[in-house]
């Protein structure tokens, strides 16, 4: 795990260089900013400016109406680009909607549903969503386009558990591979169709808001092994559709179209005893497919997020009445993995805030 603390430190003295003395170099085209936001733009441009990285930043209130945009450098919020781990929300969110039918629960077993026998067979889905089955987290085969995801869930199955499910907390792929793979059993379909039906119909999302089997490239959709974890392509404007519907619990367009008590659920870590194993944020606990971003994670949380590797960071908080979205697209070559949590930290009391301020 890289340490960022220099990077950190950088980031920060910057900001209070923008922030005392403000920001001159707004297009003309662009619209002045909320005077409640001045601190948000100056600290994202802050990050702009000292990590050269195109970003875009866009603020929605409990109502979802947009009070804050901006993008820095050339990115757009219609700018498609591999969201990696914000993926897991999506997927997470999709696989809400098949317990909310009756197809899965949280207590559906492996053994039940994929045959898996001794401890292997005990592990649940609410295990997978938490990242907690014990299972190995990351397996080449989570990465091959040209295999079918059963073949690669039953390579996942021979490897050794490293714990007894909901022992220890492994962040990684192989969870969401299982899991999706117990959809497809459940539902009689493909994740590809599971997800057309179940969220992206629903939402009314973009043709290009999907899986591909090369991400970063934008090419192959409908995979027969989806990266459920990380293989989404998405823009800004795409992915605010799937935050809004998981801020409000599940209701869409004034109809409640999944059950809000599961979003209680998501935001509270199942396993507060497991120890933590593999984490890329030794200092944060998980829920169900989103990291749990308050201290009380083992009783409930109300801001969760789910940032990718590339940059691309969701999150929500629905205490202070908002969600945000930091776009980026890093190349999986830098140092400075993390930078969109990073970015997060700093701007997410600027936000609030602002928020409390309007």
């Amino acid at each position: 795990m890289q340490n960022f603390s220099a990077s950190r430190l950088l980031l920060t003295s910057s900001i209070l260089l923008l922030a005392a003395c403000g920001s001159d170099d707004n297009s003309p085209s662009e619209p002045s900013v909320p005077a409640a936001f001045v601190e948000v733009d100056n600290a994202a441009r802050a990050a702009y400016t000292t990590h050269q990285v195109p970003m875009g930043l866009a603020v929605y209130d409990r109502e979802g109406t947009k009070v804050f945009e901006r993008m820095y450098g050339d990115f757009s919020a219609d700018r498609r680009v591999p969201i990696a781990s914000a993926s897991k929300l999506v997927s997470g969110v999709t696989i809400f909607r098949l317990i909310d039918a009756g197809y899965l629960s949280l207590d559906s077993t492996t053994g039940e549903l994929l045959g898996w026998t001794g401890t292997k067979g005990e592990i649940t889905l609410r295990h997978l969503l938490s990242f907690t089955s014990g299972l190995e987290p990351e397996h080449a085969c989570t990465y091959q386009p040209d295999i079918a995801l059963v073949d690669c869930v039953e390579q996942i199955r021979q490897r050794d558990l490293l714990g007894a499910p909901g022992s220890r907390f492994d962040y990684g792929s192989t969870h969401l591979h299982v899991a999706g793979l117990m959809a497809e059993v459940a539902v009689g379909s493909d994740w590809n169709d599971i997800f057309a039906e179940q969220l992206h119909k629903p939402l009314q999302l973009a043709p290009e808001f999907a899986y591909y089997a090369a991400p970063r490239q934008g090419r192959d959709t409908r995979p027969t092994n989806p990266l459920l974890a990380g293989g989404m392509r998405a823009s800004m404007n795409d992915y605010e559709r799937v935050l809004h519907f998981v801020f409000d619990k599940g209701r869409w367009q004034g109809s409640q179209l999944l059950a809000a008590s599961i979003f209680d659920t998501q935001s509270i870590e199942p396993y507060p005893n497991a120890v933590i194993g593999t984490s890329p944020r030794s200092e944060a606990r998980y829920g169900l497919t989103a990291w749990l971003e308050c201290p009380t994670p083992a009783t409930g949380c109300t801001s969760i997020s789910s940032p990718g590797v590339f940059g691309f960071t969701p999150w929500l908080d629905r205490t202070a009445g908002y969600y945000a979205i930091l776009g980026m697209q890093l190349d999986d070559l830098r140092s400075d993995r993390g930078l969109g949590t990073e970015i997060e930290r700093t701007l997410k009391p600027l936000i609030e805030d602002a928020i409390a301020r309007q």
